[in-house]
């Protein structure tokens, strides 16, 4: 995770093109969004400009706190600053490892980055390619899974109706924000159901939404 004022500018700084068109809808059809919409008004999303570092970012975040993710991508940072295909693939696994990163981590960011060496992955030919291609290339990758390939539409591809049901940050906020059974009583396959449900209104604007309630978990936006 990477907060916004801890890199140089990119374009991936300013506003999706069809951000503000959702913001409206949005706060027309859903009061909580509305509220969330309000308070965050001056806040946007934001990605690192780069399809490789994202993606090793979300790799970095699966199923760890935000915190503990946070350290280690800090780390990486400092050791490997360029967090580019070649200086990654060029890395050691004990220097991988050294950071933080779990052995099979580590594995998966190198095999990302052979990925992007050999044109396996290749982000130039996205724009080309609908959400669930993209998605279906990246999943291919030893350790991307929907979640890790949902962070990478939403903050890179930046596409606008992504509704990242994998993530439990975003099933259990909403369970609270719209007063669904957030406890242990309800299961989780539950709450995540009443959200994919209910989710159907803010189509095809799914990723502001998500945005927005991740927004109101966190200091500072989270960018990958």
């Amino acid at each position: 995770m990477e907060p916004h004022h801890d890199r140089p500018a990119t374009p991936h700084d300013r506003p999706p093109r069809y951000w503000n068109a959702a913001c409206a809808q949005l706060a027309e059809r859903d009061e909580v969004l509305a509220d969330l919409i309000r308070t965050h008004e001056h806040d946007v999303l934001r990605g690192s400009g780069d399809a490789f570092r994202t993606l090793v970012n979300a790799i970095v975040g699966q199923q760890i706190s935000v915190a503990a993710a946070a350290g280690i991508w800090g780390r990486l940072v400092t050791a490997y600053p360029e967090v580019s295909p070649s200086q990654i693939a060029g890395a050691s696994p004990d220097g991988l490892r050294a950071i933080g990163l779990s052995r099979r981590k580590a594995e998966y960011v190198v095999a990302a980055a052979e990925a992007f060496l050999s044109g396996a992955i290749d982000d130039a030919v996205w724009d080309e390619q609908s959400d669930d291609e993209i998605r279906e290339r990246l999943t291919s990758l030893r350790g991307v899974g929907p979640w890790t390939a949902d962070m990478v539409l939403i903050f890179h591809a930046r596409r606008a109706d992504v509704l990242p049901l994998g993530d439990i940050g975003l099933v259990n906020a909403s369970a609270r924000l719209y007063g669904w059974d957030a406890t242990e009583t309800a299961a989780l396959a539950e709450r995540r159901e009443r959200l994919h449900r209910h989710a159907e209104r803010w189509r095809p604007w799914r990723t502001v939404a998500t945005w927005f309630i991740w927004r109101d978990l966190d200091v500072e936006p989270v960018i990958y």
